[in-house]
């Protein structure tokens, strides 16, 4: 089943207009009236897009087409574009231990607070989650910092050092990253 759907939200002429050329998109296509909202839950695991005629305040994801006729090529390339937004910023979101990580905002995210990283932090993070190991010295110095050489230098540690810092003040967490025999990981 395609993971991308497209909710035509009270407005049955729509529906019928984008059920007839069902075959010709990449997404499918879902009817709900307001009463059916609760089936939004279902969809969590894919992204949507909710198309009607109304703003409603509490959809999110929505499109409103309150200026008809439209163009039925220009929309569909409209929320072909959409699905596209929204598949990047999904994939920009990580989450790592109690936290999230939006990496196109550079932030480091638990409940509603939020600190800012910087580019190298982000890469040191999301470098020793995604090993799932221990991550020596020498091995952040060539894979983060781009380090080739065998030159004694405390780049590292010093960054790990006050990004440790950081991340005590504002979240009171000294247990994010870990000194471990092996080097450096996060919880």
């Amino acid at each position: 089943m395609n993971n991308q759907s497209l909710i035509i939200y009270e407005s049955n002429i729509l529906y019928d207009i984008f059920h007839e050329i069902a075959d010709q998109v990449q997404f499918s296509i879902i009817k709900l009236n307001k009463k059916e909202l609760v089936k939004l839950a279902e969809l969590e695991k894919t992204s949507y897009l909710i198309v009607s005629e109304k703003k409603d305040q509490n959809l999110k994801n929505q499109i409103v087409l309150n200026k008809l006729p439209i163009n039925i090529f220009k929309l569909i390339e409209r929320l072909n574009i959409e699905f596209l937004r929204l598949k990047f910023n999904e994939q920009s979101k990580i989450k790592i231990g109690n936290y999230l990580f939006d990496l196109n905002a550079r932030e480091m995210i638990n409940h509603d607070q939020k600190l800012k990283l910087t580019e190298k932090e982000i890469n040191f993070i999301c470098y020793i989650f995604n090993v799932k190991k221990s991550v020596n010295i020498k091995e952040l110095q060539e894979k983060v910092w781009g380090y080739q050489s065998a030159l004694e230098t405390h780049t590292v540690e010093t960054h790990i050092y006050r990004l440790r810092k950081k991340i005590f003040k504002k979240f009171n967490d000294n247990h994010f990253i870990k000194s471990t025999p092996g080097g450096y990981k996060v919880n």
